[in-house]
């Protein structure tokens, strides 16, 4: 449940072992028994336990987790995305379900909150909408292209290489990085290495590496009048 958590797998062992093999392994005295892999057992050396720190979960014995939770996750997908469906929470982790979630944008739905219906092509299953983010992208349909470039660390939610967009997945680490332009992945940084995922003309190799690795200066952000550098 994510509510405690510990410094080694020593005790989870532990308490995964049937308790005839606990007790075997249970030490004597003061001396400790090792199980067969050489590795201390028993709850005794299973290291620190801690709780973990930030909001609490609800949870319910008999359905996991309750609706009022199901619900904030559901809407805070809804809020980082605009739109959801299943492929794209691929990268997500220690989500419900799908299934469990698919039941509460149902019911958002059904109360009028969101929208149901196709809003990305090319993806199957049910797809749900903010109303707002219904009209950007109506609205996106309708700009021409100006090559606007974006670069984005492969850890931030954008990250959808080989999920939604085309190409091959990108490792979520803050050090490798995607080049969008107009919308599509252009070039990646991973392993020290620059990537283009498309021909590109050699004139604008060197703008497109430069937009890439291009870092952002703190300076830049200091007020008028101030000392700092």
């Amino acid at each position: 449940w994510g509510l405690a958590t510990a410094d080694t797998f020593s005790g989870l062992r532990t308490l995964l072992l049937p308790a005839n093999r606990r007790a075997r392994l249970a030490p004597r005295g003061r001396r400790r028994r090792a199980a067969p892999h050489g590795i201390l057992t028993g709850l005794d050396a299973a290291g620190r336990w801690t709780l973990t720190h930030g909001p609490a979960i609800q949870f319910n014995d008999a359905r996991g987790l309750e609706p009022e939770t199901l619900e904030h996750i559901a809407e805070t997908l809804l809020l980082r995305y605009g739109v959801v469906f299943r492929t794209l929470l691929e990268r997500e982790t220690a989500l419900p379900p799908w299934r469990e979630l698919l039941y509460v944008f149902r019911r958002l739905e059904a109360r009028g909150e969101i929208r149901g219906g196709r809003f990305v092509a090319g993806m199957s299953g049910e797809q749900f909408a903010l109303p707002d983010a219904v009209g950007s992208l109506r609205e996106v349909r309708k700009q021409k292209p100006d090559g606007e470039l974006i670069s984005v660390s492969a850890a931030d939610p954008l990250n959808l290489v080989g999920i939604v967009l085309p190409g091959e997945r990108l490792a979520a680490l803050s050090g490798n990085r995607i080049l969008y332009r107009d919308g599509k992945p252009v070039a990646c940084y991973a392993a020290g290495e620059v990537r283009f995922l498309e021909a590109v003309a050699p004139e604008t190799e060197w703008a497109l590496r430069n937009q890439l690795l291009r870092t952002t200066n703190p300076a830049a952000y200091v007020g008028r009048g101030s000392d700092s550098a």
